[in-house]
């Protein structure tokens, strides 16, 4: 049986560990670039997190968590409000204010393929969605990440189709509350 995965904000004493993890091969393939300690401390503690506030009541910005599998953080998950990021360029053709979006890793590449993302990504949706006005979840990896392409649909997503966003081109995925309770 495996131990529940809980989530857990990320703080000042997180950084160090998180610039490492996005060091690791797996994870800088596809988080380009590589951030530095300060350019991550500026992004995951500019919009500190409440635990007891929901993601569509969060005025800007995404929130960041560390997702832990016996208290142990194996990796890293962030939401945003996807109406929110359309000041930066992104989904700009979005127009549900129930919108989230969702960008994740594991830390350690010698737990993927195992199944960790898939319950990962599953178990944060279980925390979104407890919010009865959230709608829909969207994530958008590479399509040229299969792996990440492949956990997302064992979750639940399903592809919308090839977008150009800021980073490039993008698969973009969702969830619908409908889905999940079908």
């Amino acid at each position: 049986m495996n131990a529940p995965i809980t989530f857990r904000p990320v703080t000042e004493g997180d950084m160090p560990l998180l610039h490492a993890w996005h060091q690791r091969p797996h994870v800088a393939e596809w988080w380009q670039p590589v951030p530095s300690i300060d350019e991550l401390r500026a992004d995951y503690l500019s919009h500190p997190v409440d635990p007891d506030v929901k993601p569509l009541d969060t005025p800007a910005g995404a929130l960041y968590y560390l997702a832990c599998e016996n208290g142990v953080p194996f990796g890293y998950i962030q939401v945003y409000h996807v109406m929110t990021s359309q000041e930066s360029g992104w989904w700009l053709d979005e127009t549900d204010p129930h919108a989230l979006g969702i960008d994740q890793f594991i830390a350690d590449a010698d737990r993927l393929g195992k199944g960790l993302g898939t319950r990962m990504i599953r178990a944060f949706l279980d925390t979104l969605f407890a919010d009865p006005r959230v709608t829909k979840v969207q994530t958008d990896p590479s399509p040229t990440n299969p792996r990440a392409v492949a956990c997302y649909r064992k979750a639940g997503f399903r592809d919308v189709g090839v977008v150009d966003t800021p980073d490039g081109p993008a698969l973009l995925m969702r969830v619908l509350r409908a889905d999940r309770q079908s």
